[in-house]
């Protein structure tokens, strides 16, 4: 699969996270920040179907010089393999490739081979919520990481005790990804990968809910991820966990009124580089 990475001039660091987060409603995969450029990676088959409107969008804001260049599949590993460096969060956790030597056995690791999914922990959403399950008690818990890219975050999990895992993401790019690092990690027989939306989950229970997908889609799912919580034989009084993220800040009071119009009420938020993870528990 070729890809088009577009190259947007950026002076304004608060304006380039702004302008990231409206982007991340296209199909974009990832994104990279780089001097003053913003980079987002696009399939080359999904740009001409939004091209118009992400034109539209950056006229909107003024942006002008912005360059489209084309990727092949065959350069892509390359390019990342000299680019990508281990990410540390806390002290406690390191998400690497495979290329890179392992840290040992005092630090739990996540090793990821980096193809461009969205989701190699550079990103400061991914990095928030790994270090937010940090800080939960995974064992035992039937888990569901909704978009779940290149499945670092159920990887994770399943390193964090979870029973089972379900990893679920609708590009097939990212799933495919999904599955190579899951059997890389060794937790085949926790995780499971699947290809597909919101749908997938009707009628499954879980006690905690992962996902790290932008403003709009969690505001329209979070209705399913709350059904899937609300169960009479969650093993926790209270009933279940969201953790959320692919969020900035001002987003916070959206998300908190439809968390808690839908019966979940807040139960910790982390804040890093103007985007936040949020948790809640079902009442």
């Amino acid at each position: 699969m070729n890809y088009i990475e577009l190259n947007i001039p950026v002076a304004d660091p608060l304006a380039g996270e702004v302008l990231l987060a409206e982007l991340a409603d296209f199909p974009f995969d990832s994104f990279q920040e780089d001097e003053g450029t913003l980079k987002a990676y696009i399939p080359a088959t999904a740009l001409p179907d939004c091209k118009a409107q992400v034109d539209e969008l950056l006229a909107s804001r003024g942006i002008s010089g912005t360059r489209y260049i084309e990727i092949e599949t065959q350069n892509w590993n390359a390019v990342w393999e000299s680019q990508f460096e281990p990410v540390q969060v806390e002290d406690k956790l390191v998400i690497r490739a495979p290329f890179h030597s392992p840290i040992g056995d005092h630090i739990r690791e996540v090793v990821i081979m980096p193809k461009m999914s969205f989701g190699t922990g550079h990103h400061a959403t991914t990095w928030l919520m790994s270090a937010e399950m940090l800080e939960h008690s995974f064992v035992g818990k039937r888990v569901l990481d909704m978009g779940s890219g290149t499945g670092v975050l159920a990887i994770l999990a399943a390193k964090l005790g979870a029973a089972s895992v379900d990893a679920v993401d609708i590009d097939e790019w990212a799933f495919n990804n999904s599955v190579e690092n899951i059997e890389l990690n060794g937790v085949s027989n926790i995780v499971t990968p699947h290809l597909g939306d919101v749908s997938l989950i009707r009628d499954r229970h879980y006690d905690i809910v992962l996902t790290n997908i932008n403003r709009n889609i969690l505001l329209a799912d979070m209705p399913a991820y709350v059904a899937t919580l609300q169960k009479d034989d969650a093993p926790t009084a209270h009933g279940g966990e969201l953790i959320l993220s692919g969020i900035l800040e001002a987003d916070i009071p959206a998300i908190e009124r439809r968390a808690v119009e839908l019966g979940l009420w807040p139960a910790g938020q982390r804040l890093r580089e103007g985007w936040a993870v949020l948790t809640f528990r079902v009442k």
